[in-house]
């Protein structure tokens, strides 16, 4: 029994390793030459057949650019994560998919934005006014970690720049299944401002502009998520079951 659970144990790490190496767009041997191991070593160790060692596994976290424990925070074999995590820029749905989504689920709905407000005791503005953007980003960490702490069953809508935070980032995939959703660009703005919310107008002729440059530098982050959802003209409810769909049989439906 104790040999099966390790070998379930080393194939759950390899597959863990290959999805973060080809998230990275990383070749076999790309990996091998960022880790200082060999090519067949790194493609032992993602079929599950070589027993890594604490030393080699920090080596190929750090070539990742992953902490070692979020190379090893695996779930337990055979069981997916019930944490599910929106990202992608404001406007995109989050809000209103994650709490049509939460409701399906029966799960609690966190907007982490929210949650950072509470921890901080200030507006998002103030925070960002007061300790900038790395002080933004500590806060982001710390309540990440205290939603994390409260249970395996909820739904998340992060803040859009998460991705901007590689260790951040690579925690909430570790820990959840990751949705970006996204919107055309002209759906993005116009969702903001339908809100109440023309601070994006405000002084930015170039708003629309700066939106897709935006987009553009975060892309490639974005499509690190487990899956991509397109939210143009399409009705909250009916993306919430195409999701909880996609969830129960672990596949783009």
């Amino acid at each position: 029994m104790v040999r099966q659970d390790g070998n379930a144990l080393l194939r759950a790490l390899g597959q863990r390793l290959r999805q973060e190496r080809e998230r990275r767009r990383f070749t076999v041997t790309d990996l091998a030459e960022c880790a200082n191991l060999s090519r067949r070593y790194v493609t032992e160790a993602e079929a599950g057949r070589a027993n890594l060692t604490v030393l080699k596994l920090a080596q190929l976290a750090a070539a990742l650019g992953l902490p070692l424990r979020d190379l090893c925070d695996l779930p337990a074999a055979g069981v997916r994560s019930e944490r599910v995590a929106l990202i992608g820029l404001r406007g995109a749905g989050k809000s209103t998919v994650g709490l049509a989504l939460a409701q399906r689920l029966e799960v609690p709905f966190v907007e982490l934005d929210e949650r950072i407000e509470r921890m901080a005791g200030l507006s998002l503005a103030a925070i960002f006014d007061l300790q900038g953007a790395e002080g933004y980003r500590a806060f982001e960490r710390e309540a990440l970690e205290e939603v994390l702490s409260e249970g395996q069953r909820v739904v998340i809508a992060t803040g859009g720049s998460i991705v901007a935070s590689a260790e951040t980032y690579a925690r909430l995939r570790s820990t959840c299944r990751t949705i970006w959703l996204s919107a055309r660009p002209e759906e993005h703005l116009q969702r903001v401002l339908d809100q109440g919310d023309h601070r994006p107008m405000d002084g930015h002729p170039r708003a629309l502009e700066e939106l897709r440059e935006i987009l553009g530098r975060r892309e490639r982050r974005y499509a690190m998520a487990d899956r991509h959802l397109e939210t143009s003209e399409a009705r909250p409810a009916a993306l919430a079951l195409e999701l909880e769909r996609w969830l129960d049989g672990g596949r783009p439906g």
